[in-house]
């Protein structure tokens, strides 16, 4: 439940401090989603990438990869779920029988041997499906800690979040001990790309929401999004008004 309201609290606060603004249309709030970016990266930077890098070099590739199946055979449920109300059945199908698969003869998802009996791994979540469903991205947005978002894409998180097989386990221990563990292996996999922003990018937040907002496009529309449409330039609306 506290987590529940945090969520809601969020939302709550950074509409409260939406601002128009003359910036990327795409990102009306970008003022508090600046300041929401400093804190996570300054918590990325003296916890987060500290532990993920320590991690990286303690534990062996191996291990971390069987760490890594683990967590993915956990998210092909929802996955599956996600496939069937986009009315893509057949990757639904293909998705719990990964789920099925990987769980028995792979030990509870350590070996994705379904990966190599050609069952693809697929990649959707609630935030899509709204897509799917025809929901507009809305405001680009920062949530504290979990970054990168939209305002769709933030309630689909809500709904993952609260559907995620992890709630279910116990004791308080285990459960937070697993959410932890994904954390980390989540945050080690993403070490080289990380790198790759601080060299690459002169306005680090700008290149991330860009890439974010790209990336989010083309997942909802499985690698073949309909061309956009170009603004029109203010002449052309005054045009258009007379």
């Amino acid at each position: 439940m506290t987590w529940r309201l945090l969520f809601v609290a969020v939302l709550a606060v950074v509409a409260g401090c939406a601002s128009t603004g003359d910036g990327d249309p795409r990102d009306p709030w970008e003022p508090v989603n600046r300041k929401i970016y400093k804190f996570n990266d300054t918590l990325d930077a003296y916890v987060a990438r500290p532990v993920a890098t320590g991690y990286q070099k303690v534990v062996p590739g191996e291990i971390r990869e069987r760490v890594r199946n683990f967590f993915g055979n956990i998210g092909d449920v929802f996955i599956g779920v996600n496939n069937f109300l986009q009315g893509k059945f057949e990757d639904g199908v293909s998705d719990w029988a990964r789920f099925a698969f990987n769980s028995t003869i792979g030990l509870f998802g350590i070996h994705a041997v379904a990966t190599d009996m050609g069952y693809e791994k697929h990649n959707e979540d609630f935030g899509q499906t709204f897509g799917r469903w025809g929901a507009g991205p809305g405001p680009y947005l920062i949530l504290p800690v979990l970054g990168s978002s939209t305002l769709r894409d933030g309630l689909g998180w809500g709904v993952d979040f609260f559907t995620d097989p992890l709630n279910e386990t116990e004791p308080f221990a285990v459960h937070w001990g697993l959410v932890t563990m994904r954390l980390v292996q989540t945050r080690a996999d993403l070490l080289d790309a990380s790198r790759i922003l601080e060299e690459a990018a002169l306005d680090k937040y700008t290149f991330q929401r860009d890439a974010y907002l790209q990336r989010r496009r083309n997942l909802i529309y499985d690698g073949r999004p309909p061309r956009e449409k170009e603004p029109e330039d203010e002449s052309d609306k005054a045009e258009k008004g007379r």
